[in-house]
């Protein structure tokens, strides 16, 4: 038995259900398959595996441990990636196939917040697409990206604006598809990554909304709930709004014409598993993104400390954008 779904442009079959994804109704030629609770047979059948590390994060956990370490194994033909609370995937070098296994302490759905991020987004880069740090949204037929580093706010600004009636394209993870020089915004999943600080903001409480896993605080706002919408069709993008730092300002949110120059250099700062990539990847990403900065219009913009501002920092970057696009 196995699942379908489409996610990020791509189409996955997996062995068991991903949590958060929505299953097509037809099978589709795969181009990634997907193998839960499994290890791959030539990996549990040699217990001799050439292998050597590639990556360390330079971020640990409360025991000074690694979040995540990426080896090399049988000269590079596959990529074993471990995860300090023991989660490994096993992701081959034309990115086609992932394996994962976990401890019996965690859940399928802690796996699936690796999978739909971190290790799709590495398959994403192995695979030649370009992906941007950010969260997306429909306008209506056009897309419209938030830029920034964890903690900018992305995620809680397109909850906001889900929030208001906008369609919900991308969250955390935004894949580009190049063509014949224009840019499409590929649909993730159906869901909204928020802190409980998020929900507060958004809700009135910490814990209105489901938690993602059993074992994390992090909760997700359904997009396929009443009053919500996610756009399943790739749209154009039209427009880049990068966050800035929260200002105390009373003139809070504006915002910010920038130079091409700078543009360039905060998208190369905020694409996604950008510390991966090798040469000819990173070169191909920034000729991506300078053609991006040349084509689309980027701008900045100042969000307000307090987040009472929120439907007023939606409201300005909604009439922003349809004043210089006039999207009806």
């Amino acid at each position: 038995m196995h699942f379908s779904y489409r996610v990020f442009g791509l189409h996955l079959n997996s062995n068991l259900p991903i949590p958060g994804l929505l299953a097509l109704s037809n099978s589709w030629e795969a181009d990634v398959q997907i193998w839960l609770d499994v290890t791959p047979s030539w990996l549990s059948e040699h217990s001799q595996v050439s292998s050597r590390v590639w990556y360390v994060s330079p971020y640990v956990d409360k025991d000074n441990h690694p979040v995540m370490t990426i080896w090399k194994l049988m000269d590079g033909a596959y990529f074993q990636i471990i995860y300090c609370d023991r989660t490994q995937f096993i992701v081959n070098q034309t990115g086609t196939e992932i394996w994962s296994i976990w401890p019996d302490n965690l859940t399928l759905e802690d796996t699936a917040t690796y999978l739909l991020g971190p290790v799709l987004g590495f398959v994403l880069r192995l695979r030649g697409v370009v992906c941007l740090h950010a969260s997306a949204v429909a306008i209506g037929n056009q897309a419209m990206a938030i830029v920034g580093p964890g903690g900018a706010g992305k995620s809680t600004t397109a909850a906001a604006l889900a929030k208001s009636g906008v369609a919900v394209l991308a969250d955390d993870v935004v894949a580009l598809l190049d063509r014949d020089g224009k840019f499409w915004v590929q649909p993730a999943y159906p869901r909204l990554r928020l802190w409980p600080t998020s929900v507060q903001a958004l809700y009135g409480k910490p814990d209105i909304l489901p938690c993602l896993t059993p074992n994390w605080d992090k909760r997700y706002l359904d997009l396929t709930q009443k009053d919500y919408r996610f756009q399943q069709e790739p749209l154009l993008l039209t427009a880049i709004y990068i966050l800035g730092d929260r200002s105390p300002s009373l003139e809070a949110p504006w915002v910010e014409m920038i130079p091409n120059h700078t543009a360039l250099i905060s998208l190369v700062k905020n694409t996604y598993m950008n510390n991966l990539l090798n040469k000819d990847m990173r070169a191909k990403e920034f000729d991506l993104l300078s053609d991006i900065v040349n084509k689309v219009t980027v701008k900045k913009v100042i969000p307000n400390q307090k987040t009472a501002y929120l439907p007023k920092l939606c409201q300005l970057i909604l009439e922003d954008f349809q004043k210089v696009y006039q999207v009806t």
